[in-house]
């Protein structure tokens, strides 16, 4: 007789610190950063609760009529252990030289967003990358704190040319520091337009100017950027902001570039959630959007 767990399987189990040889290989590291937050946050793991979350999940894609469990394996290496103290940049780095050529996507579970930070500034010394948040924030603040990645990476070659920052909310950024991205030659696309031209069309923009001239992509989920009803576990997240369905597309689509190398996501304070834990869920759900989309692609 089949068990339930043969009949519904789990979306952690496509998790393995093996590889088997599944057609498309993904990998996972966690970057728990917490201790340069603007806004005060708790130290406990959000990689933690997210890998935890995936039992509440199956396996299977309706909309593709595919179970992902035969058709990719997540090779988890880990968290890096206190990304933000000293020597923190080279675990981070040491972390991501550890994922193996074969691996189609890396997916970095945070941590606030200062992982974007030490995890690009990583990729960066050994290949050209664009990068595309999804985020209600510039991230162009002074000083090295979560509110400061865009401006750290920009300062380290990151090319302005490059950046495309979707999702911009009204009242969360000053007039300061939009200028001095579009200083920088970053794209910035609203939430008003990605509701006016919608996500495919947002979508397809943003991966044109990021990965121009063969550039790797590198796409940070920063979750503040949904409406704050759907995530109270997101300390800097406003009202009306994109909902959790449009983050869900974004991953989905992002993903089916094979440009894209990274995807991390972000801005999520476990002690913050509520108590049925629907941020911590629909980190999980960034990463199964993910991997479908990729898989979608290789099919």
């Amino acid at each position: 007789m089949s068990t339930t767990t043969e009949l519904w399987p789990r979306a952690s189990a496509l998790l393995t610190q093996a590889v088997t040889g599944k057609p498309v290989l993904a990998s996972l590291v966690g970057v728990s950063t917490y201790a340069t937050s603007v806004t005060p946050r708790s130290a406990l793991s959000t990689p933690v609760a997210i890998r935890q979350a995936l039992e509440r999940f199956s396996t299977w894609s309706y909309r593709d009529q595919l179970d992902l469990l035969a058709h990719v394996e997540v090779l988890d290496l880990g968290d890096v252990a206190d990304p933000d103290g000293l020597g923190g940049e080279d675990r981070v780095a040491d972390a991501l030289a550890a994922v193996p050529a074969s691996s189609a996507l890396t997916l970095v579970l945070g941590g606030d967003n200062a992982a974007t930070w030490l995890c690009l500034r990583a990729l960066m010394t050994q290949q050209p990358w664009g990068l595309i948040t999804l985020d209600a924030h510039l991230d162009m603040r002074e000083g090295r704190s979560n509110g400061s990645p865009v401006r750290q990476l920009l300062a380290e070659g990151l090319s302005g040319a490059h950046v495309v920052q979707v999702g911009l909310s009204d009242f969360a950024n000053s007039a300061h520091y939009a200028a001095a991205a579009a200083q920088s030659g970053a794209h910035a696309i609203t939430r008003h337009a990605v509701r006016e031209r919608g996500v495919a069309a947002v979508a397809e923009e943003a991966l044109a100017i990021a990965g121009a001239n063969g550039r790797r992509i590198y796409v940070d989920l920063d979750v503040d950027v949904v409406d704050r009803a759907a995530v109270p576990g997101c300390p800097a997240s406003v009202p009306g902001g994109l909902s959790a369905d449009e983050l869900r597309e974004f991953a989905y689509i992002l993903a089916q570039d094979p440009r894209v190398g990274v995807i991390d996501i972000t801005e999520i304070d476990v002690a913050r959630d509520s108590a049925d834990e629907r941020t911590v869920r629909l980190g999980a759900l960034l990463v199964l959007e993910a991997l479908a989309g990729r898989v979608r692609k290789t099919q």
